[in-house]
């Protein structure tokens, strides 16, 4: 019986090829789409759930607010992973990790390298997660000074197939960007254990595991410095809410007295002022969601979550779109059918077999669809990795799951595009469809239904296309205060040691470079962290957290800032070590008045409260030192050069001048890599998923237009079918060819600007909600309806036109010629 019902369903579509090449093709593109959004929807929301104890884990983050600036740290000070421990009965375990800055040079058997990331582990670290031991004992794996644990592919890359057991790894740099601060964490690292390499989809980005108890820091018993990602594991059926409830008191306890004395005011003097400052947990399961600043320092924040909820809506509505296409192409072909179903329930068809055999032919339409979008799903792959920053592989994925889950999509898809047909068609009086007679006007408003929906997405997505374009356009142009063209980055020029003077000197007598500043601070891209708390002149005293950035004397002018008021940096003047630079904003958050130059700000030197004075020399204009997405915040600027290097040329022979930079770098024979980088280089990747976002959107977008113009042409190909008497008489009593063509159209017209009326409102709600990520946003103006409504009319209009005009070119003769 399922036989013969599949036999006659082939027939049937071969019968119809046109109509089964539009469904087919429109299927299959939904199908490849669907297919390559839910491996990247289900890779991000499965991160780090590898973990068997997942549901138990929480990160602890810090979140406060001081003054009117608002803090959200992923990291928190040493000590409290002990206090957790010691006053909470319900946390089982609370570990810590520490991930360095930037990559140390690592030296095995006289070969440095520098291809990893370091974090010093606490010893419970794999007591609380689960991580697979290949070599070594994980419970004395990190107990002691100096011992490393690494992952597989990096033991590997030294070893090869010796065993990496007690080998002995020299590391340097561990523990910052470059800058020295943190030396006396280098040394000789032996080797405890292997494991294996952490998952893409884990926050954790670190290959090489130090024992915490080798990081002179992590004692440091200061509960307002610090950032360690501090992670608790706690009992079964502990509650949530009720632990988070307790953390207030737990915070005053301990960081209570020590804040005091740093900002020299009572903690209840703290609050009264509107101050707050808190621990709160964060699932396992957000982290690579989160929003808090220090979480990108190799503790997730790396996820996107409204970006990912888009794309999945996105591979939702493709499919629906396909699948709206045969729903709209079958029933509209009735028609073409109507005496073949008379006759079948005449001769004894009951109802059920018609469903039976409408279905047939969705399920083997959807199954040959599904196939053809694996094929586009293996070649389109290679190119949405390069977009979507992942590194999926076919023989990922082609396995048993993702057989059973593509079974499934077929049959979804079969039940989803031919249910309704199925019973539309099955439900035809047998003697009204022998007599080519049968009411369709329910089908018909069902339709128009979903060409409307179908045209409605496809504008969405136009309108985010196009205002994420703008908004990028808006970040490319955008005056962020300093110059990021034809500027150079030695960002690691530290790496010269004492040689890095003698580097500087020959890179100024190079006449192809304009100015060379030295200062491990850039406006763009990785850069040094430095702050700082000063006391405000409001009344009663504030005190508000700012950023600091070390520069020399050529900092702003290599750099294109502009200086408002006082002067710059210079030796002439002396020692400048208590003298200070301040942005504008600075002035407003400081509360000094419209002249600062010459007055004095306090600022904090330690955690003990104490203070220094520091007399203000110039304000320079405000610069973006973040991305676009952040507000601009106060900042100091203070004669501390070191460590990075800063090149501005106006030279056309950049090639050549890098070319000149790399063999006196390499005379130095220090063993490090010469590495550059270019200002707006940097710049651009801070906007990188954006970027990426932006080329998603319009393949997506032509993508939907595709389809729904694929459904619209068959529409419109069956209406003229449906009318082709209507349209000889009409021609024959004089219709002209624009006539018979709007005659077609208007309908198909009226259902895409009813679809305007959906999508202009749901459009700016939606991209609306995305431009809220950006401090500094675009308007959505008029031109983007305008753009996306006429955009989908011209489309549209091609489309209908294309087969209407062939309709109304036909012989009037033809046409009658049965009459």
């Amino acid at each position: 019986m399922i036989q013969n019902y599949l036999k006659i369903a082939w027939r049937s579509l071969l019968k119809n090829k046109s109509t089964f090449a539009i469904n087919v093709v429109g299927l299959a593109i939904g199908v490849a789409t669907c297919l390559i959004i839910m491996l990247f929807v289900v890779d991000e929301l499965t991160y780090d759930s590898q973990h068997e104890k997942r549901d138990r884990i929480e990160r602890i983050v810090l979140k406060a607010q001081i003054g009117e600036e608002i803090i959200n740290e992923g990291g928190i000070p040493a000590p409290f992973a002990a206090a957790l421990e010691r006053d909470f009965p319900e946390v089982e375990a609370a570990t810590r990790t520490y991930t360095s800055l930037g990559e140390p040079k690592i030296t095995y058997q006289n070969e440095a390298r520098r291809n990893g990331a370091f974090a010093f582990i606490d010893p419970n670290f794999f007591q609380v997660f689960t991580v697979e031991f290949i070599q070594g004992d994980e419970t004395t794996a990190l107990t002691s000074p100096n011992q490393l644990v690494l992952t597989e592919s990096q033991a590997k890359g030294y070893f090869g197939s010796e065993d990496p057991l007690g080998k002995t790894l020299e590391i340097e740099g561990v523990n910052f960007y470059g800058n020295g601060g943190y030396a006396e964490n280098d040394g000789l690292y032996t080797v405890t254990g292997v494991i294996a390499d952490f998952p893409d989809n884990s926050h954790f980005n670190f290959d090489h595991l130090g024992s915490m108890g080798s990081n002179k820091d992590a004692v440091n018993q200061s509960y307002i410095g610090g950032s360690y990602h501090t992670y608790v594991l706690l009992k079964e059926g502990t509650n949530t809410e009720a632990f988070q409830a307790k953390l207030a008191p737990f915070v005053k306890k301990y960081m209570g007295e020590q804040l005091a004395t740093a900002l020299r005011q009572s903690y209840e003097e703290f609050e009264a002022m509107g101050n707050y400052v808190n621990l709160f947990t964060e699932p396992l399961s957000d982290v690579h969601f989160s929003e808090a600043k220090a979480a990108s320092i190799g503790g997730g924040g790396t996820g996107n979550r409204s970006t990912v909820y888009m794309f999945g809506a996105i591979a939702l509505f493709m499919l629906l779109i396909a699948c709206i296409n045969f729903m709209n192409l079958s029933t509209a072909s009735a028609s073409k059918r109507v005496k073949e179903i008379g006759m079948r329930k005449v001769l004894g068809s009951e109802k059920r077999q018609l469903v039976f055999q409408f279905l047939s032919e969705a399920f083997i339409a959807s199954a040959i669809a599904v196939l053809l979008g694996l094929a586009v799903f293996v070649i389109a792959l290679p190119f949405f990795n390069q977009l979507a920053d992942k590194s999926f592989t076919v023989s990922q994925v082609l396995n048993i799951k993702f057989g059973a889950g593509l079974l499934f999509l077929a049959l979804l898809v079969g039940l989803l595009a031919g249910l309704y047909p199925a019973f539309f068609m099955s439900s035809f009086k047998p003697l009204l469809a022998l007599k080519n007679r049968f009411t369709s006007s329910a089908s018909k408003g069902v339709r128009g239904g979903l060409v409307t929906f179908q045209f409605a997405v496809s504008v969405i997505l136009i309108m985010g296309t196009l205002v994420v374009g703008y908004q990028m356009h808006f970040i490319q142009n955008k005056d962020v205060g300093y110059e990021r063209e034809q500027i150079i980055v030695l960002r690691d020029a530290g790496r010269l040691g004492n040689n890095l003077d003698a580097f500087k000197t020959e890179l100024k007598s190079d006449s192809r470079v304009a100015s060379v500043t030295t200062s491990a601070f850039v406006p763009a891209g990785s850069t040094d962290q430095n702050g700082t708390t000063v006391d405000t002149k409001h009344e009663p005293i504030q005190v508000i957290r700012t950023k600091v950035y070390n520069i020399d004397e050529d900092y702003i002018p290599t750099l294109g800032m502009t200086m408002v008021q006082g002067r710059n940096f210079s030796q002439e003047y002396g020692s400048e070590e208590k003298s200070v630079i301040v942005n504008e904003t600075a002035i407003k958050a400081f509360a000094l008045d419209n002249n600062p130059v010459g007055q004095t700000l306090r600022a904090s030197t330690d955690g003990d409260g104490n203070r220094e004075n520091l007399e203000i020399i110039g304000v320079v204009k405000d610069f973006h030192a973040l991305s676009l997405r952040e507000p601009i915040e106060p900042l100091i600027m203070r004669y501390s050069p070191y460590y990075g290097l800063i090149i501005k040329t106006q030279s056309e022979d950049v090639a050549g001048l890098i070319s000149s930079m790399k063999t006196q770098w390499d005379s130095f024979d220090s063993g490090e890599t010469f590495e550059y980088a270019f200002l707006d280089e940097l710049y651009n990747e801070t906007y990188i998923k954006e970027t990426h976002m932006n080329t998603l959107l319009r393949a997506f977008a032509l993508l939907t237009i595709f389809v729904a113009c694929l459904g619209l042409f068959g529409l419109v190909t069956f209406t003229a079918e449906q009318r082709f008497k209507e349209i000889g008489i009409r021609k024959t009593l004089g219709s002209s060819v624009p006539q018979i063509v709007a005659l077609l159209s208007k309908d198909f017209l009226k259902l895409i600007a009813i679809s305007f009326l959906v999508a202009f409102p749901l459009g700016y709600y939606l991209m609306n909600l995305w431009l809220q990520d950006f401090e500094y946003r675009v308007n959505i103006e008029w031109w983007v309806y305008a753009v996306a409504g006429l955009a989908t009319i011209v489309v549209a209009l091609l489309t209908i036109s294309f087969r209407s005009i062939k309709a109304a070119l036909m012989n009037p003769v033809k046409s009658l010629r049965s009459e």
